[in-house]
């Protein structure tokens, strides 16, 4: 549920007042010509950048042909529009909308280097966890000289929206993932202001015996989402173990769980609010685990479920008409479709290669000169709006 057409809002809206005359006409002609030529030049190439392992990855020209490790990367050029320019994804992007069109890079255990130099990337994208599991292949693939940029470990939706920035800038669609790194920052400032003074109760997330605490995304998820995080303040930190112990202490009043993940169903677990009371958030998997654009999803199915008035708020704020509408409800519904999980034996790290991939108008008439104009351009602004939602 984010706005997508800020820019297109703000033109109309621009156009709807400024006079209509030749000087008004050639200064707005100048102004776009100016930002146009302004964001060419903030994203032009040569264009170089310190990745996370401190390696200086240089850019000679805007690559074409882009590589993603990891479904969280790959997700983020689905997001901002970029996905005709990925030329390979790992297994477990196929959830998204045109993937299998797309090189599947993975080996038996992660990334193949031959399948990623076969389709001759002009950059590779390697999310943390895939680096730590293939520091090797990542060092291979450098050695043939193939640029790969590696990202940092996500512990908030802040990192989310700088990650998508950072790949913006890093695959030449600056624009497009500023606007949608923005998105997620609006989207997570209107979430907090409209839960300012609601009560949040006690959280767990749980996953095959793993929990995220303190310095996690997931745990900010949550807490974006109305959740106190128990297992944070169990001073758990980072992606670990939880015993039936620690949850009878912390009795959480609701659970987070990615779909079709197992809750236990033991006496500790039975004892707790959550398990009690029915209270077990299930979240689409691939928008819980994947430290990309739609944990911004996984935020709203929480509050959905916790905050159910305070999430009709942030929906109306989303939409600008202060009403949900039908399609939107179906939206909301459609976030939570079923997915797989794939499990091994490694603990669900901030980006856990887990998963499988979301109008209406007033009439207004008025004999004024061009108010019937203006009407038409803020009903369009409307649809605007509510067509940018997911």
């Amino acid at each position: 549920m984010r706005l997508r057409t800020l820019s297109l809002v703000t033109l109309l809206l621009v156009a709807a007042v400024a006079p209509v005359s030749g000087a008004a006409a050639v200064g707005s002609n100048g102004f776009e010509q100016q930002t146009t030529t302004t964001q060419a030049q903030a994203c032009s190439f040569p264009y170089s950048a310190t990745d996370a392992t401190g390696t200086e990855v240089t850019l000679d020209s805007d690559p074409d042909r882009i590589v993603t490790l990891n479904p969280s990367a790959a997700q983020t050029m689905w997001e901002i529009g970029a996905r005709d320019e990925v030329v390979g994804v790992s297994q477990y992007a196929a959830y998204l909308d045109g993937a299998a069109e797309k090189q599947n890079v993975s080996g038996p255990n992660g990334a193949s280097v031959e399948r990623v130099l076969a389709a001759n990337p002009d950059l590779v994208l390697v999310p943390s966890s895939s680096y730590g599991a293939s520091k090797d292949r990542v060092d291979q693939l450098r050695a043939q000289g193939v640029p790969v940029f590696v990202f940092g470990e996500g512990t908030s939706l802040a990192y989310v929206a700088n990650k998508t920035e950072r790949i913006g800038r890093l695959t030449g669609n600056c624009e497009a993932g500023a606007e949608v790194a923005n998105d997620v920052r609006d989207s997570v400032s209107q979430m907090r202001s409209v839960l300012e003074d609601e009560e949040k109760p006690v959280g767990l997330n749980y996953f095959y015996g793993y929990t995220s605490g303190s310095n996690t995304f997931i745990g900010d998820v949550m807490t974006t989402a109305g959740l106190r995080n128990g297992a944070a303040e169990a001073n758990v930190s980072g992606f670990a173990q939880i015993n039936d112990e620690t949850v009878v202490e912390m009795n959480p009043e609701y659970v987070v769980a990615p779909e079709e993940s197992p809750v236990p169903a033991n006496e500790a677990w039975n004892s707790t609010t959550a398990i009690r009371e029915g209270n077990v958030v299930r979240v689409n998997t691939n928008y819980l685990q994947q430290p990309a654009p739609r944990s911004v999803d996984a935020a709203e199915t929480i509050m959905r479920a916790v905050h159910p008035e305070a999430y009709e708020e942030y929906q109306q704020i989303q939409t600008g008409n202060g009403t949900a509408t039908g399609s939107e409800a179906s939206d909301a519904t459609a976030a939570e479709t079923t997915t797989t999980v794939v499990v091994d034996d490694t603990p669900p790290e901030s980006e856990t290669e887990a998963g499988t991939e979301p109008e209406t108008g007033t009439e207004t008439g008025a004999d004024s000169p061009g108010f019937g104009v203006l009407a038409g351009l803020v009903a369009l602004v409307g649809a605007a709006l509510l067509a940018a939602r997911r």
